[in-house]
């Protein structure tokens, strides 16, 4: 039996947010709302989601041994994640500067800090913790090198999810792990690049999944989610909400359907529930704040 759902290996931000009426253009200043902090990055967002929604989690991770890092501790420990892997000290806690608009829609420049310090080393010497995992997920946000060693650390039957967020190329090594690659569209842009051949999401699952990847996830918002493997590309719908805030959704789709694929459900049937957790993560501000309980999304 594994001690772990889920061992999500990535970045820890603190999330500062400040809510606007419009983005601003070029070399133009805007007023917005009181700043507000909140834990975040893409690593600590998903241990949360995971260990909300019933996972046995662990984060590998770190940060500065600062006010920041202490209360992305914290807020890890109250959801129940194990914070054994988290890492302190070697420079600041990352920052993610965010703006959020009357929509709900985000755009987010991010300082990485300790995120970048987030070395190979620093996965060989968790090597107990890839042992004792279900399913590992990693994200961008820490750097390529330290995503490759997770690769190569992945226990025998263990599965790897990669959300490319930001995107980047990737190696042959990292994408012929993945299981599945998750993307929304932004990112299947950068990866496939020129390879780009159609407008539809279900040609870049395909043009995806042939660069290597055994299952490939598109993302569509409010839409639901693509899913793609040597079995077909098909569909799956979300529920219609009203967004608030879209900060964190990406983050709370990976974090289910990882768990989901773990706990033995289809790639169709874990996208089909990440897709609803996403949902139920829209209807609120926030990032972890906003990320439901299994009760929650049930009632949804």
């Amino acid at each position: 039996m594994n001690d772990y759902d889920l061992l999500v290996v990535g970045s820890a931000n603190a999330d500062l947010v400040i809510g606007v009426e419009r983005r601003p253009g070029a070399g133009e200043t805007v007023l917005g709302s009181d700043l507000a902090v909140h834990p975040g990055g893409k690593g600590a967002n998903q241990a949360v989601a995971a260990a909300r929604l019933g996972a046995r989690t662990a984060l590998l991770a770190r940060v500065g041994d600062d006010g920041h890092g202490r209360l992305l501790l914290d807020s890890q420990r109250a959801a129940g994640v194990d914070t054994v892997g988290v890492l302190v000290g070697g420079a600041p806690t990352g920052v993610a500067l965010i703006t959020v608009d009357p929509s709900g829609d985000n755009s987010i420049v991010v300082s990485p800090g300790a995120n970048g310090r987030l070395a190979p080393a620093d996965v060989r010497a968790a090597a107990s913790l890839f042992h004792a995992s279900r399913v590992v997920s990693a994200q961008l946000e820490i750097p390529l090198e330290t995503v490759v060693e997770v690769v190569r650390n992945l226990a025998p039957g263990s599965r790897f999810v990669l959300n490319p967020s930001p995107p980047r190329p990737l190696p042959s090594e990292v994408l012929a792990a993945c299981d599945p690659l998750i993307v929304n569209e932004h990112e299947a842009r950068v990866i496939l690049g020129e390879a780009r051949g159609g407008e539809e999401p279900e040609d870049w699952a395909r043009l995806l999944l042939a660069k290597g990847p055994r299952s490939v996830v598109v993302t569509l918002g409010g839409e639901g989610a693509l899913v793609a493997s040597s079995d077909g590309v098909s569909r799956v719908a979300s529920v219609k909400v009203r967004a608030v805030d879209t900060t964190g959704a990406g983050d709370a789709f990976t974090a289910a359907l990882a768990w989901r694929l773990g706990a033995g459900a289809s790639l169709a049937e874990a996208a089909a529930y990440a897709a609803r957790v996403g949902a139920a993560t829209v209807t609120k501000e926030g990032a972890q704040a906003s990320f439901p309980t299994a009760q929650e999304v049930a009632a949804l």
